[in-house]
């Protein structure tokens, strides 16, 4: 089977459109001070009167290091949410085109494709939360220009099989959209590698969990330069603000700290796992490599109001497809968790 190239994905308008040129698009600067009179900018100094750099030099030489990738393999985003948005527009046209969603999965998926007039194609996980790979190949047409696949998924906490998503990757005739937005705590390795080897695969991940800074919101994509291009054609310019790229920066030279605080969410995921099989009224609890656990419970709406009441904020997920319920509990310190163990063993 001959796949469509990227030229043919991507839609028409996008490959027709010039991206907004900043007021400082025009130079290459070298020196590191200047008379800035060109963006209608305030003049005086408060650390934030100047717009950010929409380039993103320092901070895409930093993470090019930590993901082993070139840095115009990455685009940034104002979350990982704006990073999705940002794929789904430059490959579907809106009332015409697909994706592909593989539920129980991120419910933002399923939102992006309906705010973009996108129609969501769902082709449910196995029992065990595993890919149906024939059967996404067999919903896919040419319409079908993405498919979204979470691992380690989200709110299963599983990571797919490598050969599933490998074959995916080399059969699906659109974009693969991996999304590893829990991948530091699992135990598979990222695929950023296949990046080389497959023109139509983008990973996206975020500095919001493993890294601790979900409230600075920055996401990324990771690509071929190709892909990035696209992306950074309808990007906001400045859709990262200063002060968040001075913090991301800051934080990431404390990468070790980043590593110590991974190795204690899973070494505390171990314990709570085993508190949760000794419960009653656990039925079970779902093998994750995120930073979560999924549980199945004899009655999630009594078990998270009993939780509630003790001060402690679980998420019912029993509204998603194969998770009848089913309450997600993110792992906490370890002083939170001995309070939610000792809470679990009173309720």
């Amino acid at each position: 089977m001959n796949k469509r190239g990227l030229n043919d994905l991507v839609r028409l308008n996008i490959k027709k459109m010039n991206s907004y040129s900043s007021a400082r698009d025009q130079y290459i600067i070298k020196k590191t001070k200047f008379i800035y009179l060109d963006a209608n900018e305030s003049p005086f100094e408060n650390g934030v009167n100047r717009y950010p750099n929409n380039k993103h030099y320092e901070l895409k030489t930093v993470v090019s290091k930590i993901k082993k990738v070139q840095e115009s393999q990455i685009v940034f985003g104002n979350g990982m949410d704006e990073i999705l948005d940002l794929i789904v527009r430059v490959f579907c046209n809106p009332s015409l085109d697909q994706i592909i969603t593989l539920p129980p999965t991120y419910g933002m998926y399923n939102v992006i494709a309906n705010s973009n007039d996108i129609e969501n194609i769902e082709v449910p996980l196995n029992s065990d939360f595993s890919i149906n790979v024939q059967k996404v190949l067999s919903k896919a047409s040419k319409k079908t220009k993405i498919i979204f696949l979470c691992s380690p998924n989200n709110p299963t906490g599983n990571s797919f099989k490598l050969h599933d998503v490998v074959k995916l990757i080399n059969e699906f005739d659109g974009i693969i959209v991996l999304d590893e937005a829990y991948i530091d705590f699992s135990t598979s390795n990222s695929l950023i590698a296949l990046i080389n080897k497959h023109d139509n695969l983008i990973i996206t991940q975020t500095l919001s969990k493993a890294y601790g800074m979900a409230g600075l919101r920055l996401g990324m994509a990771l690509s071929n330069k190709k892909i990035i291009d696209y992306i950074n054609k309808i990007k906001l310019p400045y859709n990262i603000n200063s002060l968040s790229e001075k913090k991301v920066l800051s934080e990431l030279k404390n990468i070790q700290i980043v590593k110590k605080n991974i190795t204690t969410v899973l070494n505390e995921k171990l314990k709570l796992q085993i508190a949760l099989a000794n419960l009653f009224f656990v039925e079970k609890v779902f093998n994750s490599d995120a930073n979560f656990l999924l549980v199945k419970v004899d009655d999630v709406k009594l078990r998270c109001n009993q939780l509630l009441e003790n001060g402690i904020i679980v998420r019912d997920r029993s509204s998603e497809l194969l998770c009848d319920n089913c309450l997600r509990i993110t792992i906490g310190t370890p002083a939170q968790n001995r309070f939610l163990i000792k809470a679990l063993i009173t309720i």
